[in-house]
């Protein structure tokens, strides 16, 4: 478990959202991907944003509310996402995750999108492999 890397569990095979796209269409792909969100990137896959279920809902309610048609995916996405490289741990990762961590996390290697890696992956592995992870030992502990 100690040597699998993000690029071992990572899906190559979504294409990310390209700043401009319509929010419908940004919730088309996310739902036919089964994933919580999706990277924004540019021409060169430089990831720009990222945009997930939460960001679609809000926007939606709230130009349909106000009618005033469908937004793009630059109105609503986060601009300073966490990013991974695809040689980083697997075990690294998945001690990291946490309440309020991001569900999906872009994978970049020389400042381009290469994949993207999420809980459900991660969590995948974990089961698969068993009870590979080390237990964190707490200060002042007598075992």
């Amino acid at each position: 478990m100690r040597s699998l890397k993000v690029s071992d569990v990572m899906w190559n095979h979504i294409e990310p959202i390209r700043c401009g796209t319509p929010l419908t269409r940004v919730v088309k792909t996310l739902l036919h991907n089964h994933v919580t969100g999706l990277p924004v990137v540019d021409d060169h896959r430089h990831v720009l944003g990222f945009v997930s279920e939460q960001d679609c809902i809000h926007s939606l309610l709230v130009s349909s509310y106000h009618c005033e048609g469908d937004p793009i995916v630059d109105d609503v996405m986060f601009r300073e996402p966490v990013t991974i490289s695809p040689e980083m741990a697997v075990v690294d990762l998945a001690q990291n995750l946490g309440a309020g961590k991001p569900k999906v996390y872009p994978v970049v290697d020389h400042g381009k999108l290469i994949g993207i890696v999420t809980r459900t992956a991660i969590l995948s592995e974990l089961a698969r492999t068993g009870c590979g992870i080390e237990a964190p030992k707490y200060a002042g502990s007598a075992i």
